[in-house]
Formats: structure tokens, sequence, C-alpha cells
């Protein structure tokens, strides 16, 4: 079956060749071996020398900690910082993983909402209103999945401040920082004056260099954190794969050529998706700020309008339309506590892109015809 597949939450670009070299080399030249369980020190210091180049900011290699991917990171820290009764701030649409982890420690994800007519941005007097006595961390994904919200530096920074006030620790997922879009540019809140004692990065080399199956991510933060996180690792994961972490330690110190190639190309299939949506009747869709995601509002197909009646009940029931219908493959809001609303990864090529866009016009227009 032919299916035009927005679902995959990954580049379709290939790993760079420099960086598979790198893995060939390691494998010749045995480097399969245990490694010490929080990274080897070479790609510590390289992720700390690169976030320093690249993001401004600055950690030394004993404040950082290599994990098995970005969610193994999120899922460390969380663990090591939250208690049963503790309260979690997540941004909604959020990351679907956020509030299963929080669950999972222990803990209760409070959710505050951002708007589309703000580019889903966060802003720090919604947080503010959140904070309770409970509130130990808040979670910032910037840019966002599945919005591609963007946080501007300026109001991060207030909410930085924010969470200083209140004694709550930040942790800012920066997984797709250097995938934005002007006017935006790659941002970490760690350069923020006097933001380390309480900020966690979360990085990985997912999706910066297109390595989502080597599994590498990074947690950057106070000392006393991030020796708590290799303690906790060294009992449940031991070490990343040896080999995957030379591979990213030439990801970090090799040639970033790759990157603003891809990002053009984004750019590319961005304003393609975006103004094909807007085209479909019944279809609203902001401009994401950053990651490769579309975010579009087809809640009025979900609603009774000038006495048409409704497509459906949810997005969930609309996509699984879409894809025995129409063979369009998208993620439900529903998933990212946003019902109305679908994810479409445009991380594919233009040309299928093209052919969901046919694909998705016909089903609503066909859809509004026969309501």
């Amino acid at each position: 079956m032919d299916i035009a597949d927005f679902g995959p939450g990954e580049p379709d670009f290939p790993t760079p060749d420099h960086i598979k070299k790198a893995a060939i080399r390691a494998i010749q030249e045995d480097k399969s071996k245990y490694t010490p369980a929080g990274g080897i020190m070479p790609l510590r210091e390289a992720i700390c020398a690169w976030h320093k180049r690249e993001l401004h900011s600055s950690f030394e290699p004993w404040e950082c900690v290599v994990s098995v991917g970005g969610k193994h990171s999120i899922f460390n820290v969380i663990s090591v910082l939250i208690q049963r009764g503790d309260e979690v701030i997540i941004a909604s649409p959020y990351w679907v993983s956020f509030p299963d982890i929080v669950k999972y420690a222990g803990g209760t994800p409070v959710f505050v909402g951002t708007n589309p007519e703000d580019g889903f941005t966060l802003r720090a007097s919604v947080i503010e209103k959140a904070i309770t006595p409970r509130t130990k961390l808040l979670i910032v994904n910037s840019p966002c999945n599945p919005t591609g919200g963007v946080v501007p530096p300026e109001e991060y920074e207030r909410i930085l401040a924010v969470c200083k006030k209140h004694n709550v620790w930040l942790m800012g997922d920066e997984c797709y920082s250097h995938f934005t879009y002007e006017p935006n540019k790659p941002y970490s809140i760690a350069s923020a004056p006097r933001a380390k004692d309480k900020v966690i990065i979360i990085g990985s080399m997912s999706k910066t260099f297109a390595m989502t199956g080597w599994r590498i991510g990074y947690t950057l933060g106070p000392e006393a954190l991030i020796q708590a996180l290799i303690k906790l690792q060294s009992q449940s994961t031991s070490n990343p794969t040896s080999v995957a972490q030379y591979a990213a330690l030439e990801a970090m110190t090799g040639t970033m050529e790759t990157v603003p190639a891809m990002l053009a190309e984004y750019a590319k299939r961005r304003k393609r998706i975006v103004e094909g949506l807007r085209a479909i009747s019944g279809v609203t869709c902001e401009w994401p700020g950053g990651a490769f995601y579309a975010f579009p509002n087809i809640s009025e197909h979900l609603s009774k309008v000038g006495g048409k009646q409704a497509l459906a009940k949810s997005c969930t029931e609309i996509s699984k339309m879409l894809l025995d219908k129409a063979h369009v493959a998208v993620v439900p809001g529903e998933a990212f506590g946003a019902p109305g609303y679908l994810r479409l990864s445009y991380a594919t090529s233009i040309e299928r892109i093209e052919e969901g866009l046919r694909r998705l016009e016909r089903f609503f227009a066909r859809a509004e015809a026969a309501a």
C-alpha cells in the first residue's frame, strides 16, 4: 500500500558520512569495551565545547553525562529529581513522553496552555500562576514537538527568573535547537546570565545529525545532579554503546556543513506544507518557528457547522479515516494533549508532501460534500 506518511518524528536524511566512518574506525580499532557509565571523557569534553561554540553556554565535562538518547536523559533527570507528590509543569501541547515519565516517577503533571495565535509560545506569567509549593520542575521544549513553537530568548529569560524566584528547576529540552527558521536563531537558556544553578539542558545527536537510531543523548547541569544521574545510569543501562559514542564524538568535533543544508531543505518543505494545509477548507495552520512539524487545526471538521454533520468526534477518528480512505498517515492531536489538531512531519520529500496534500484535499472536499 502506498502511504503518504507524515508520521515519523525523525530526519529522512542519512547520517553524514564522516560520522559513519568514525563508527567504522571505532569498530576496526576494537573500541567495543565498557566505557565509564557517564560516557567517555573526550565526548563529554566535546559536547561542552560544542555548546560553548554553537549555543554560547559554558559547561565543564563533569557537568555532562552521556545517555542512551534524549528520552533516556529526560527519564533519568525526572527519576532523580521527582518524588511522589511533586508537581511538574508541562506546556501543552506537549511531547507525548513527558507526562508519562513524570507519572512513572510518582509526580503529578500540571499542564499550562499555549495559544496558536501566539506561535504556541510559553509565557512566564502563565507559568507563575501554575506554581504551587509542590512544584519541583518546569519542562520547556523549544523548539517544540509537536507545535514547532519557539520561546523567544527574552521570554525564556523571564521564565528562568520565575523559576529561580520560586526555587523550581528548569529543564530545557533543546533537541531541535539547530532547526529554527527566521527570525528565530538557535538559543540555549543556559547562555543566560546566572542560569546554571537551576538549569538542566537535554541534548541529542538524533535530530541535528540525523542519528536517531544511534541512541546518544546527554544532560548538562550542576555537578551534584550529574553525579546522581551517573549513579542511576550505572545501575540501569551502564554506559551508552561505545561505538555510538565515538560516532557522536565525530559529530561534535567534525564539520557542521550538513546541518544548514538540512535546515534549508526543511524550510522549503515547511513553506509548501503550511501553504497547502491552509488551502484546505476547514483547516488552519500556524507557521512553525522550529523543528519539522506542521500542526494544523481541523476542529471545524469535528463540529456541526451551518447544519452540516461533523466528520468525526475526534482527531483520532479522523486519523484512522485518513489512513484507511486516503492512505495518509498523521498523528492525532490527542496524543499531545491537543484535541482538534493533527501533527504532520515534513521530514519527507517535497514529492511526498505534494502527494499527501493532494490526498488530504480530496479527502476533506469529499467529506464536506457528503456532510
